[in-house]
């Protein structure tokens, strides 16, 4: 693939290495600091003049800091003659306030795409959007992946009895995705109806389904602070259920959720690297990791040859 440029952002480089050499490229070289006030400086070690840019930065631990040097690489590689700038986004920044849920509430998911296509990004590419309808939010194209098909190849290859399970959603909001794993495994599926007094503290959780007897699997785009998910093991367990697994997309994993996941019910926490997860495995043997590194590199791949990405709603690449 000639004409292609990878860079790495600051906040997840194991990804990013991963990618490039899944595709057989060395990163491109950039020197990513800060000044003695915390400004973010970045400089660019090579020519961009007329090749494709991929910039590969996640929404990890310093969100903030991260943006704001994504941004100005995008700005950086726009300004030096670049073709087209890509951010590869795998867990997309302030995802959760999509809407205008209360008055005088702002629409940060929206912001933030301004902000990206000012800088001058031509693509996006990211994966579970917390809602969907963020795509509407950009005027550039928008890649939306799924880690449904790396989900679906984990559970068969490491729940024993994947056959006799039930997925569960944790809230009304995944209820979709929840159905579509459901049908593909061929299981059934239950929801649990939330009521929550403020953000990250839930009131009261009421069970839908029968799941007596049977492996709870609990599915989310995104684990924070475990609150949720772990007061809804508990719930599985007290209705019934052998076992409960929980699958996330986006392992954010912030305050107390280890101690939480740790004092909970759950077998297991499986979440994929879209965030770095390397100093939290070692503080919690519940936590599991699933690789899309190779989903993402596909993606770059068939985006820089025009080829369609749909094949990846449904496959994981070999």
């Amino acid at each position: 693939m000639p004409n292609i440029k990878i860079f790495a952002g600051s906040s997840h480089p194991e990804l990013s290495e991963r990618i490039a050499d899944r595709l057989g490229f060395e990163l491109s070289k950039a020197t990513l600091k800060k000044f003695s006030n915390q400004e973010t400086c970045v400089e660019i070690g090579e020519s961009v003049r007329g090749e494709d840019v991929y910039i590969v930065q996640t929404g990890a631990s310093e969100v903030n800091d991260h943006l704001m040097e994504l941004l100005i690489m995008i700005n950086a590689c726009k300004i030096a003659s670049s073709n087209r700038v890509t951010a590869v986004i795998p867990c997309f920044p302030y995802a959760r306030q999509d809407k205008k849920d209360k008055s005088r509430a702002p629409i940060s998911a929206k912001l933030v795409a301004n902000m990206l296509s000012v800088a001058g990004a031509d693509h996006i590419i990211t994966m579970d959007l917390h809602a969907s309808q963020i795509q509407g939010f950009f005027d550039i194209p928008v890649d939306n992946l799924y880690a449904e098909p790396a989900v679906l190849k984990w559970i068969r290859g490491n729940i024993i009895d994947w056959k006799e399970s039930i997925i569960v959603s944790p809230d009304a909001g995944g209820a979709k995705r929840v159905t579509s794993i459901a049908d593909q495994l061929n299981a059934d599926f239950a929801l649990i109806h939330k009521e929550r007094k403020k953000a990250n503290e839930v009131a009261s959780m009421v069970l839908v389904g029968d799941v007596k007897g049977k492996t709870a699997i609990l599915v989310d785009d995104m684990a924070d602070t475990c609150g949720t998910v772990c007061l809804a093991a508990e719930k599985l367990k007290e209705a019934g259920a052998d076992k409960v697994y929980a699958i996330m997309t986006h392992g954010i994993l912030s305050g107390p959720a280890l101690e939480r996941i740790k004092s909970s019910p759950l077998e297991q926490v499986v979440v994929t690297n879209t965030i770095p997860q390397d100093e939290k495995l070692k503080l919690c043997d519940k936590l599991e990791i699933i690789d899309i590194s190779m989903i993402l590199a596909e993606a770059i791949r068939r985006t820089h040859n025009g080829e369609s990405v749909s094949y990846l709603f449904s496959n994981v690449p070999l």
